[in-house]
């Protein structure tokens, strides 16, 4: 690949993640058999772009790592890629997720590459107990590929800690073009933040939520960061969230709301509180009570329950719904109505998953 074809990649990647927005997690749509059911996976693609996400993420957490293993990696990035083409003139961003180590991270990221994702988010798992400098080194190696997004994994889905120093250099690699913060802890996420801002990257790296435990908040609250004898104040621009895979109509409508609130510089209290309603909500979906164990299942059974998909099977069979975790998903549903789009859904459910597409 050329330089010069790899510096556009990196600049398009920057320009249509730094819009911000709303980018679902996207999970994964298996028959009864446990195969993929291409019809309704790509019927939770256009729910998404329907409903007004900004961009899609595959292949990540909420899509099943075992989609490897299983051989359908290729085919849940074809499919999204696919239906994306559908909303060619809205730009929706793509971001692929990648895993392993530097050679099958780097082949992932050609074949997202080659269907058109825009950038691959790199999750480092398999690099548990690596020392950093090796870890470095695998991300700029990805990084000379493709525009790569840091992610920030909390250790209870597989996820590691990594350090400020280790975030400050990462952000001064030339092709990291985003930074998704998920470690579920105040003071790892401010770590990120700062990290950037001592790299001086802030204003060419963009922060995206992955706390779902914290989403409104992220998106409400700037950051000031001392730097140089200043305060540099920071802002996360948007949401990569595996909570936003369920709900979607609703979560872009709760985004326009506290971004108009943001630029007008005049946050209700009504939006401050309805940070403990959507963690709430996510705590049910997300199985928070059992260390997140059930949030796959969690997520497809809020997609069951509106008709996207038929139900919560995952590729392996002892990931299911935790004990109590459907009562748990009925309270929130029953005491956060506003939360829910279930009257959108029902409205397009029948085109999404009757309308041809890409071999079928």
């Amino acid at each position: 690949m050329s330089n010069r074809l790899h510096e556009e990649r990196v600049a398009t990647a920057r320009r249509l993640l730094a819009r911000g927005g709303v980018i679902p997690a996207h999970p994964l749509a298996l028959d009864a058999d446990r195969r993929l059911d291409e019809r309704r996976q790509r019927a939770i693609s256009r729910y998404y772009l329907d409903a007004g996400a900004d961009g899609l993420a595959v292949g990540v957490h909420t899509t099943q790592f075992g989609i490897r293993a299983a051989g359908l990696f290729p085919d849940v990035l074809r499919i999204s890629a696919e239906v994306a083409r559908e909303h060619a003139d809205r730009e929706p961003v793509l971001v692929a997720g990648v895993i392993g180590d530097t050679a099958q991270a780097i082949a992932e990221a050609e074949l997202a590459l080659s269907h058109g994702y825009h950038a691959v988010l790199l999750n480092v798992a398999a690099w548990r107990g690596a020392d950093e400098d090796d870890i470095l080194a695998h991300c700029a190696a990805v990084a000379e590929v493709a525009p790569v997004i840091g992610f920030a994994l909390l250790p209870e889905v597989g996820g590691f800690h990594l350090s400020y120093d280790f975030w400050r250099r990462f952000a001064a690699i030339p092709s990291v073009v985003a930074i998704k913060m998920a470690p579920f802890n105040r003071y790892r996420t401010l770590d990120i933040v700062r990290a950037v801002v001592a790299a001086g990257a802030e204003q060419h790296i963009t922060l995206y939520t992955g706390n779902d435990d914290h989403i409104v908040l992220d998106l409400l609250a700037p950051f000031d960061v001392a730097h140089d004898d200043e305060l540099v104040r920071v802002r996360v621009a948007g949401g990569l969230l595996g909570h936003w895979s369920v709900w979607t109509h609703a979560a872009v409508a709760q985004f326009d709301t506290l971004r108009r609130a943001v630029r007008a510089g005049a946050v209700p209290p009504d939006l401050l509180a309805l940070d403990s309603r959507v963690t709430d909500a996510n705590a049910a979906i997300y199985d928070a009570e059992h260390d997140f164990a059930g949030c796959i299942p969690g997520c497809l059974e809020v997609l069951r329950r509106q008709g996207l998909v038929e139900g919560t099977w995952c590729l392996d069979p002892d990931e299911t719904l935790s004990p109590g975790q459907l009562e748990a998903i009925d309270r929130v549903w029953r005491e956060h109505p506003d939360l829910a789009d279930d009257d959108f859904v029902a409205a397009h459910l029948s085109r999404w998953l009757d309308t041809p597409g890409g071999s079928q």
